[in-house]
């Protein structure tokens, strides 16, 4: 009886239309595979919990007898990114749904603490003073990332991830994407919060982006696609946006590599801080520009005037995932990233990743399996990096070159989310999608989505609050500047 039930609710999980039905069964499932009890008791050897339960009682303590001096300097030197071990992916692999109740009690006291110093006017704490704390806070703790692979059509599983995310309120304001992960991504740094859900309805898109050009094309150098047919369609997806008008329209952050043809430039990250007057289907553009299928481009920028014009013109960029599909470094020196989303749909990377927790031990016949992926991988980077720097003719050193840079990326983050191909997958790859596939690459998005839901909460609540705060404050301040202003007495008189 008990199995016929466990296989029930398994079976909704994995047919699951929305994250409350999933939810529901996994609920459910936790209840029956004995995790209730598991979450219930603090103490556990995956985390630092005395540590834990410290930090919960005295901010509980401190709100309760409006000691906001101390509720102050607890949370301005208290709050850490994965304090005491919390953010171990030990502890969301035991339930599908949430972990320790210590834990999210704790997550939860630290929003609710925020939010009240936020929002409840205190002596000797004027506005000013309260966005100055809120953002060395935030400065200190860091912020999430989402980061969304190259992949080609298949990409579009990326919508589901976002859609995942934005209803949760998990969606970073810092995105950064590579080849069809930077057209996602600019589609959705040029979208407010209240136009997602637009967004994701495949029939407001232009989704004709690929034209077949032909083998002599490719042999021309033109590229085995059109790239005016794909030009046209992320302009009409995109629009006009530069980097910097992007950001001011929606406060997200827009971020695209892109990879330089000549070997002596090094790879480049496109933001509002590097190139705040690029437009982002420029950015875009280069980034999908996969060596023979498209050609490199040059970029584009506006000028004081709004004319369009090259950007660095005697250089050009190609495709963003050959030298840096996931630029996880940049980023953590650009935005003080401490937690990276990644949603990885590369089809030459996603049979190779590892699904497991990283505390999980690999069964008896699986390790010669991982034990060879590994070796090929080292020995293969090693054969690579001699022929990039050896090898004649010119196009076989290039093409060497590409494939050392491919074999020597990290292709995950702290969370990494990817889908299940199987070979109707691959055959849709270079195609243009109808929106009914479109469709269902979203809800495999969404799927393979939900379970990572407790672990990135557990990770990005804190940033979002935060990130809330200083907006909130911001607002408070102009409207406080506007009324000083409009009440200003007029000594001309």
């Amino acid at each position: 009886m008990m199995d016929s039930r466990i296989r029930k609710f398994r079976q909704m999980l994995a047919n699951a239309s929305n994250y409350e039905v999933w939810k529901g069964a996994a609920l459910e499932l936790d209840y029956l595979e004995g995790n209730v009890e598991w979450k219930e008791e603090f103490a556990s050897d995956l985390y630092h919990y005395e540590l834990v339960l410290d930090r919960l009682t005295n901010l509980k303590y401190y709100r309760q007898c409006g000691d906001y001096d101390r509720l102050k300097r607890a949370l301005r030197e208290g709050l850490h990114h994965d304090l005491g071990n919390i953010g171990n992916p030990a502890l969301y692999t035991r339930s599908r749904v949430g972990t320790k109740h210590l834990i999210e009690e704790y997550i939860t006291q630290v929003c609710e603490s925020l939010d009240f110093l936020c929002d409840t006017p205190i002596p000797d704490f004027p506005v000013p003073d309260k966005l100055q704390f809120f953002r060395d806070t935030l400065t200190s703790f860091g912020r999430p990332t989402l980061l969304l692979s190259g992949g080609a059509t298949l990409g579009m599983f990326h919508l589901g991830v976002i859609k995942a995310l934005w209803e949760k309120g998990l969606l970073p304001q810092v995105v950064a994407g590579s080849s069809i992960g930077a057209i996602i991504a600019a589609m959705l740094g040029v979208h407010t919060d209240a136009e997602i859900p637009e967004m994701l309805v495949p029939e407001t898109h232009n989704l004709k982006a690929w034209k077949w050009r032909g083998l002599l094309s490719a042999c021309r150098g033109d590229g085995l696609m059109d790239q005016a047919q794909l030009k046209a369609c992320l302009r009409n997806n995109i629009g006009e946006y530069t980097f910097e008008e992007a950001y001011q329209k929606t406060g997200r952050s827009i971020n695209i590599s892109v990879s330089p043809t000549q070997s002596h430039q090094k790879a480049r990250l496109l933001s509002g801080y590097t190139s705040p007057y690029l437009l982002v289907w420029s950015a875009a553009l280069a980034s999908a520009a996969v060596p023979g299928v498209f050609p490199p481009v040059t970029l584009m920028k506006k000028d004081l005037q709004g004319s369009v014009l090259p950007y660095m013109s005697r250089q050009q960029f190609v495709d963003g995932s050959v030298v840096s599909d996931l630029p996880i470094e940049r980023l953590m020196h650009l935005y003080d990233v401490n937690f990276t989303i990644v949603s990885q749909t590369n089809p030459h990377v996603v049979p190779f990743l590892n699904r497991r927790g990283r505390d999980e031990k690999l069964s008896l016949w699986q390790l010669p399996l991982h034990v060879l992926q590994a070796e090929v991988q080292f020995h293969g980077q090693g054969v690579f990096d001699y022929l990039r720097k050896r090898v004649r003719p010119e196009l076989m050193r290039q093409v060497s070159g590409h494939l050392y840079t491919i074999m020597a990326q990290r292709y995950f983050g702290d969370v990494t989310i990817a889908p299940h191909y199987t070979f109707a997958h691959y055959r849709r790859m270079l195609a243009n999608p109808e929106p009914q596939f479109v469709r269902q690459l979203i809800l495999e998005g969404e799927r393979a989505t939900w379970p990572k839901i407790s672990m990135i909460r557990c990770h990005a609540r804190i940033s979002k609050t935060l990130e809330r705060c200083v907006a909130r404050l911001k607002d408070q301040q102009r409207r406080s500047q506007r009324e000083l202003y409009l009440v200003k007495p007029d000594k001309s008189g």
